[in-house]
């Protein structure tokens, strides 16, 4: 037998024990990191698996790329308009607040450790940044659902962080060991590698779209794997000229991910699971590295160092950032406790090794009791401080299960299946009183073994798959119309223009979208703005407002109007 054949089955064996452990993550309330981190100590040379893996070059090689595909991943994932919304304290809190984190905790690291003061803020340095992957996913299986803005800031500052935490790393390594000036030259690599980061991610994620939306290949599996090259592209030419290349592959997948292009969906899926697969094949190899008995040595240490960073540092950083942008109590004691460290600090503490630092072993293992104890514990309690500060919400509406079917390229529009739930707010309704966005078609119903051809008098039950034709940009509403909640109101509609058909009747226009326009519910759309404009005649771009709803005449066929948009 070959190597490479014992390598290919051990490899599967611990990527399919890492997905079932991902299993128990909601049934123990723990981040699935700390389920993989522990899936490679157990199978390391002092677990039941008895592996002997000591090689920091190989795990931060595989590492990097592993990291390469969850920053590009969370890019194409990251909608900006949560980026709009929350920009500037989530940037300071990315960059400043990083800064701030690092000090306060590497002065306390150097004075617990005994460390010289360089390799203590290099310690600091290295647990600075947050994982949103361990946040968020822990938060959907626990059923937590918090309010946009709050859920936008911790995405984006997690996922914008890593590059401040990794420039610091860098830049304090390039001082203890290549002598570099700590002003100038420090300077000049933080310039080098933010705006050279920058740049590059913006160009080629605006190239890549470009590029896709043009070139026909010949098997459509192919798309996926463009993108993906597409991101290592980015990152490649920023790293190679001195750049964040980490930085320039999450703002080129930012870029990427809010395009319209051919095959999209497919690709979202591709890149989802290359990221779940970077993150199994990252904690792993990193659990293997670790002996768990070098722990036991800094256990103590390590504590008091989580316990500054967590109690101390994070607050001393989150509190007048948010406050000065106007967050309140609870919101601030939240962010300030969803400090998850992740899979970048334990990366960047292979740092050390692959320098030959002295103190890089005691480095390494602090790091990692800091991340694990920082997993543990924050991520455990995290279901439980969210409803004890009351910032928990009702789940937001969503149909209750989805599946692309395919994107038709050029064209414009997607066909999705919905399937209704056991108690959807569509079950019992008539199709015609849906209130459907104008131009979205119901092709096909499927009940049991029967197709049901979708007329106007077709009344939807629970079970029923429903094949839809929409175009991209309605389908947020399309998913509030076909929603598992039996209630729905305003603050679950998406932003933007809703059309609907001038026949829509009232009533459904507050059953689907929760929108209240008066309370003769039997008129139409059509019938209302005629109404309200008593005599004079509408004409499209006729406007009325309606409580606090404009509603805008869009089309008109004959005397009648066809299109009714309706703007919050």
């Amino acid at each position: 037998m070959f190597f490479i054949d014992q390598l290919i089955l051990l490899t599967a064996i611990l990527i399919l024990f890492g997905i079932l452990s991902s299993k128990l993550s909601a049934r123990l309330g723990l981040p699935v990191l700390v389920l993989f981190l522990l899936t490679g100590m157990l199978a390391g040379e002092s677990g039941i698996g008895g592996i002997s893996f000591d090689n920091p070059v190989a795990a931060h090689a595989l590492g990097t790329l592993a990291l390469v595909m969850i920053l590009f991943d969370g890019g194409l994932q990251t909608p900006m308009a949560s980026i709009k919304l929350v920009w500037k304290p989530a940037s300071v809190l990315a960059t400043l607040g990083v800064l701030v984190t690092a000090a306060i905790t590497g002065l306390a690291a150097a004075y617990i450790l005994d460390l010289p003061l360089l390799q203590g803020l290099l310690l600091g340095a290295i647990v600075g940044s947050t994982d949103a992957a361990a946040v968020f996913s822990l938060l959907r299986n626990a059923g937590i659902h918090i309010n946009r803005r709050l859920k936008s800031t911790l995405e984006i500052e997690s996922a914008s962080n890593d590059p401040m935490a990794i420039f610091l790393t860098v830049g304090l390594l390039e001082i203890l060991v290549n002598d570099m000036e700590f002003g100038v030259d420090l300077l000049q690599l933080f310039v080098m590698q933010m705006g050279i980061g920058a740049v590059i991610g913006l160009a080629v994620g605006w190239i890549s779209v470009q590029v896709i939306n043009r070139i026909h290949l010949v098997a459509a599996g192919l798309y996926p794997v463009m993108v993906a090259a597409c991101g290592l592209l980015a990152f490649g030419i920023a790293a190679n000229l001195g750049g964040s290349g980490f930085l320039a592959i999450f703002i080129a997948g930012v870029i990427v991910g809010n395009s319209r292009f051919v095959f999209q969906r497919s690709t979202f899926l591709f890149h989802d699971g290359m990221a779940w697969l970077s993150q199994i094949t990252m904690f792993v190899v990193l659990g293997l590295l670790v002996n768990p008995l070098s722990l036991l040595e800094v256990w103590q240490e390590g504590l008091m160092i989580a316990l500054v960073l967590v109690f101390v540092a994070r607050p001393a950083v989150v509190a007048p950032v948010l406050k000065a942008f106007g967050f309140n109590g609870r919101e601030i004691a939240l962010v300030s406790w969803v400090g998850l460290r992740g899979s970048v600090p334990i990366i960047l503490a292979i740092f050390p090794l692959i320098f030959g630092l002295p103190e890089a072993p005691i480095i390494f293992n602090v790091v990692f009791f800091v991340v694990l104890i920082s997993a543990t514990v924050q991520g455990s309690t995290l279901p439980w401080a969210a409803r004890k500060l009351g910032l928990t919400e009702k789940p937001p509406a969503q149909p209750a299960a989805t599946l692309e079917i395919t994107a038709l390229g050029d064209v414009g529009a997607e066909i999705v299946e919905y399937t209704l739930g056991e108690n959807p707010r569509a079950a019992g309704r008539l199709l015609s009183r849906m209130a459907l966005p104008d131009g979205t078609v119901v092709a096909m119903i499927t009940r049991a073994s029967d197709v049901i051809p979708p007329r106007g008098s077709t009344r939807l039950y629970s079970g029923d798959h429903l094949f839809v034709v929409l175009r991209p940009d309605v389908r947020p509403f399309v998913d509030c119309v076909f929603s598992e909640a039996l209630e729905v109101s305003r603050g679950d509609l998406p932003p933007g223009k809703l059309r609907l058909k001038g026949s829509t009747r009232i009533d459904d226009v507050l059953g689907s979208y929760g929108i209240y326009l008066g309370r003769e519910g039997d008129l139409t759309l059509d019938q209302l703005i005629k109404k309200e404009l008593a005599d004079s005649e509408p004409s499209v771009g006729t406007e009325v407002m309606i409580e606090d709803i404009r509603l805008q005449v869009s089309d008109m066929l004959g005397h009648r109007i066809s299109t009714v948009s309706l703007i919050g």
